[in-house]
């Protein structure tokens, strides 16, 4: 029986739909609709949580005065990056709460640079923030990367692998690079072990095949590049 999923579905929500009618993943326990729909209401209850925040760090940073100590200026910036991170991952249409989160972001920034002043080594060491920030950004538009990153495990290790060949081409690019060489060289393996594992099924999974040439590449590029 075919499943509802919502139409821009949360985290949770989407890891289900991942595993859905996948052979990559194991089959022994078919999904619920039970299951789903108590998966989107978590979602909703997180959303909900995030907006509440969201919204106490518009008036906090709404507040900001220009003699605010450091330490205040530095607390706020890192929450606000926090909810950036955060909020790349949540169900429905987020973006113009991304949108503002960005700019909060950049007026506390400027806040941050006013206080570096003419310090030659605190600007640099903020430029190099801001281009490890902006390769960050770039890697959360993909909701793979925003899933991967939650700090509560809400993709299993043992789902890691065959998360990943499920996915889409560059949303598994993007992710690779969140994993050291001696982890992608592990999931490489576990990759491959069950897609020769389902092919002895009967399962080709042609385009899981695609992906795991993807964890190749990434390898090679991390070598070259340490």
């Amino acid at each position: 029986m075919a499943l509802r999923f919502s139409s821009r579905p949360g985290p949770r929500e989407r890891h289900l739909a991942r595993k859905w009618d996948n052979p990559l993943f194991d089959r022994d326990r078919p999904l619920a609709q039970a299951e789903v729909d108590e998966a989107a209401r978590l979602d909703r209850e997180e959303l909900s949580a995030f907006l509440e925040r969201f919204q106490r760090l518009v008036r906090e940073a709404a507040e900001l005065s220009s003699n605010e100590e450091s330490e205040s200026v530095l607390d706020l910036k890192a929450r606000l990056e926090h909810a950036y991170t955060e909020g790349a991952g949540l169900g429905g249409n987020q973006q113009p709460v991304m949108e503002a989160l960005l700019k909060l972001i950049e007026v506390v920034m400027r806040a941050v640079r006013a206080g570096a002043g003419e310090d030659p080594v605190a600007l640099r060491e903020l430029e190099d923030e801001e281009q490890a920030r902006q390769v960050h950004y770039r890697l959360l538009e993909h909701a793979l990367v925003a899933d991967l990153m939650r700090p509560d495990a809400l993709i299993g290790r043992e789902e890691l692998a065959e998360t990943l060949l499920s996915e889409e081409p560059h949303a598994v690019e993007a992710a690779l690079w969140l994993f050291g060489p001696d982890e992608l060289r592990q999931l490489r393996e576990e990759a491959h072990q069950r897609l020769e594992q389902l092919r002895r099924e009967g399962h080709e999974a042609t385009a899981a095949w695609q992906n795991l040439a993807l964890f190749e590449r990434t390898g090679e590029d991390e070598v070259r590049t340490r």
